[in-house]
């Protein structure tokens, strides 16, 4: 007997029990899956839009219509709300909401703490190092020139710790003027520490007063005589005051962005501008999930929203649309920040042609993106066309493996969709227990660890796996898929050409083992050689940094006895590896804490 359906959902009787309070609502629909998040001054004046309007817009109509239950959370403010709102929308990416796909984090510039030499250096990641952190900035490339400009000014190191340490002359950075070679004593810890400070002092936007210290301290130094002091002084003054005249922004308030939003087509792109101390750091464009028709002014609120509320926030942000929610937005962002936060649409002046200069970087960005999905849905179409599938393919993947010699082999997997690449989904695997050289078995072993989560259940299933091969890896492929119990994903082999030049690839269908030959006009060929690149990029990257791991291990690290302090105490006895392995067990035994025992166990080590 077939079970009775569900009534449908009465939205106006459920409006009819709400509260007029401020607060949060959710739809979900029948297969209880969450449709929509969004927050209210009223909830029932706000829910009850839904579903007391006569005409609304078709999207809007069409979520409606999917619509099974509404749950709400009441807040004490709207602004609650709208932080509540944010956070939901984050980490639950409901289908109709606007959603900013911005997984990066963001640099910074580290300077580190506790020790007589601190450094300057690139920064990503969790901030858990004792220091100082300046930033966000909005890419590496920014951080990078800020760091290079820090070498010729004030010439702190940036070298690792573990390099610095076991220095016994001067590197190449000395030699070319952009440090002070700290690591031999070139410079006192008095006279380091004063140029640390005068780097955290421009760090901070305060260049002004390191030019004044600095030309007090050239004629301090010119009246003492000491004129090749005062010199270099006096260079270093000169050379702040052209960075000042390069770099700063005239009308560009200490910490400002300017955020300009354009809509086309169902992409919206939001782009800004990156002002701290008053200087440009560039401009980032972001390209958020409109699922349903937005006005400008809605993404700009959604985007500040989910972006500064988890960020530093500047003083002041510049925005090209008047929002509806201004004053919350701005109540909550100076909560955050702990300071007062200004919100402005209404500008005039250089903050005028700032927003256009973003608008325009906003509609450039927007248009070549529109080009690009453009020609990317062309090469889907046509992939769809040349393997004779039902539907255009909507998840691509493709393995490849990379070693030196069969030694420290990885495998790499990288994912296409109909937007480009989806590098928040792409893996590495890290081979191991197989014959070196055995690039079938590495094949076999990344596609097992890759596909036993979709046996089981998890993770997405790709429409079409690209194998980096010929017959021999497409095998391993099905052998795998068919050990897992895996079907329905069409698995294609990419075979070089007999001259092995681009546009001369084969395509082996591992189904029926026909080969294709599409050549260098096809757009599909061109989409699988794009996706084979980059899983070939991604898996030489990733065998690089495992090389580059296993140089950098030391050999005393497998010697029992042996931990970081006297490691370093080795080291620095003899000047660095090859200084220690020219020493015998006698010369070893004269640093501290070594033994003739542990002597010999480390000679053993070094000699085989």
């Amino acid at each position: 007997m077939q079970s009775a359906q569900p009534p449908p959902f009465d939205g106006k009787a459920f409006v009819r029990t709400l509260t007029t309070s401020p607060g949060v609502y959710r739809h979900f629909d029948a297969a209880d899956e969450l449709l929509y998040v969004g927050k209210a001054g009223n909830l029932r004046k706000r829910v009850g839009s839904y579903f007391l309007k006569p005409r609304m817009e078709p999207r809007i109509a069409a979520m409606v219509a999917q619509i099974a239950r509404v749950e709400i959370t009441v807040t004490r403010t709207e602004g609650e709300a709208l932080l509540l709102e944010s956070q939901l929308i984050k980490s639950l990416k409901p289908r109709y909401n606007i959603l900013l796909r911005d997984d990066k984090s963001y640099p910074y510039i580290y300077l580190s703490s506790g020790e007589d030499y601190p450094r300057l250096a690139f920064h990503r990641g969790a901030k858990n190092l004792p220091g100082r952190y300046f930033g966000p900035y909005p890419s590496a490339y920014a951080v990078r020139e800020s760091l290079s400009l820090m070498q010729k000014l004030f010439k702190v190191r940036q070298c690792e710790d573990s390099y610095f340490r076991n220095r016994t002359r001067p590197c190449l950075q000395y030699q070319i003027g952009r440090c002070s070679a700290p690591c031999v004593g070139l410079i006192s810890v008095e006279d380091y520490r004063n140029d640390v400070r005068h780097a955290e002092m421009f760090l901070e936007g305060r260049s002004n007063a390191v030019i004044d210290e600095l030309a007090e301290a050239m004629e301090q130094a010119s009246k003492a005589l000491q004129f090749e002091r005062a010199a270099k002084l006096r260079d270093q003054v000169a050379a702040l005051r052209q960075l000042q005249a390069q770099n700063h922004v005239q009308g560009a308030s200490a910490d400002m962005d300017v955020i300009a939003c354009r809509i086309e087509a169902g992409l919206a792109c939001v782009s800004v501008l990156f002002f701290r101390n008053g200087i440009s750091l560039g401009t980032r464009d972001f390209f958020p999930r409109l699922p349903l028709d937005a006005e400008p002014g809605d993404v700009l609120a959604q985007f500040i929203a989910q972006y500064y509320l988890e960020r530093p926030v500047p003083r002041e942000l510049i925005l090209g649309e008047a929002l509806a929610d201004r004053d919350i937005l701005a109540e909550l962002l100076s909560q955050h920040a702990g300071r007062a936060v200004e919100l402005k649409s209404s500008v005039r002046g250089e903050r005028a042609q700032f927003l256009q200069m973003a608008e325009r970087n906003a509609q450039a960005s927007l248009t070549a993106r529109l080009a690009s999905r453009q020609t990317l849905g062309t090469r889907f179409d046509d992939l769809q066309k040349v393997l004779g599938l039902a539907a255009s393919p909507r998840r691509i993947e493709c393995f490849d493996i990379s070693h030196t010699m069969g030694e420290l082999t990885v495998a790499s997997c990288v994912v296409f969709g109909p937007e480009g690449p989806e590098k928040s989904h792409y893996r590495r695997f890290n081979i191991a227990g197989i014959t070196p050289g055995d690039d079938y078995a590495a094949m076999h072993q990344a596609l097992t660890r890759r596909f036993r989560k979709v046996a089981e259940g998890e993770g997405a299933r790709p429409d079409v796996l690209l194998i980096d091969g010929g017959g021999g890896q497409v095998a391993q492929a099905l052998e795998v898929l068919k050990e897992l119990g895996v079907d329905g994903i069409e698995v294609v082999g990419v075979a070089k050409g007999p001259g092995r030049r681009a546009g001369e690839e084969t395509l082996v269908l591992a189904d029926s083992g026909r080969e294709l030959h599409p050549g260098s006009s096809s757009p599909a060929l061109h989409l699988v050689a794009a996706v084979r690149d980059e899983a070939h990029r991604f898996a030489i990257s990733g065998h690089r940094k495992r090389r580059e791991k296993a140089r950098e291990r030391s050999v005393l690290e497998d010697v029992p006895g042996i931990g970081a302090r006297r490691r370093s105490a080795l080291l620095k006895a003899f000047g660095g590896m090859q200084g220690l392995e020219r020493a015998g067990v006698e010369e070893l035994m004269q640093v501290k804490g070594i033994d003739r025992g542990l002597a010999e166990r480390i000679y053993a080590s070094l000699h085989g």
